[in-house]
């Protein structure tokens, strides 16, 4: 098995056996392990792994909601080597209150996040599809791109609750609809 494992500094890829002998590996979890061969020329071998787990693994839907989370990460980060504590800062700080939030306003919070952190959260005054000015309603493309509603045949969010979003980087103005829309939106890919 191929595994890719994000620290705090860096993301490497390691094999580790698979077998009756071999702790199962998770997707997005939280370990401790160790690194036999680091300087061959091979590439190192994962052993003595060990999860440490987080009071929502056992919930069945969180966890579900989890690995598609942290799913989107592997493209974006995909052959980067030497990467800032930010990605790692910001998936830990995600596990740690995934059982206390609603994880999908979890996910677009750290999104949002993410976006403003890369340098490509875009204001929302003008539509990136016809310049014009948006008014009332929003709707969001991939990256959280400002459209109207009929510029993208899509559902739309009053723009004063996404600008407080945006703003002050907390869900908590938006109803479960415009939620499920903005996370829709996000697990197309970051």
């Amino acid at each position: 098995m191929i595994v890719s494992i994000l620290s705090d500094k860096e993301l490497k890829t390691y094999y580790r056996f698979f077998g009756a002998r071999h702790s199962i590996l998770q997707l997005g979890y939280l370990v401790d392990f160790e690194v036999e061969g680091e300087g061959s020329s091979f590439m190192p071998h994962l052993r003595n792994l060990s999860h440490m787990g987080f009071p929502w693994i056992y919930d069945k839907n969180r966890l579900l909601s989890w690995h598609n989370f942290i799913k989107l990460f592997e493209p974006h980060l995909r052959d980067t080597v030497s990467i800032d504590n930010f990605y790692f800062n910001l998936i830990l700080d995600s596990a740690r209150i995934w059982h206390k939030q609603n994880p999908k306003r979890i996910v677009c919070e750290s999104y949002l996040k993410l976006l403003e952190y890369e340098g490509r959260l875009h204001e929302t005054h003008y539509c990136y599809i016809c310049e014009q000015k948006i008014e009332v309603s929003i709707s969001i493309m991939h990256g959280f791109l400002p459209a109207h509603p009929d510029c993208i045949h899509s559902p739309s969010i009053c723009i004063k609750r996404f600008n407080h979003f945006v703003t002050n980087c907390t869900t908590i103005c938006l109803e479960d609809n415009e939620i499920e829309y903005l996370h829709g939106v996000i697990m197309r890919g970051i």
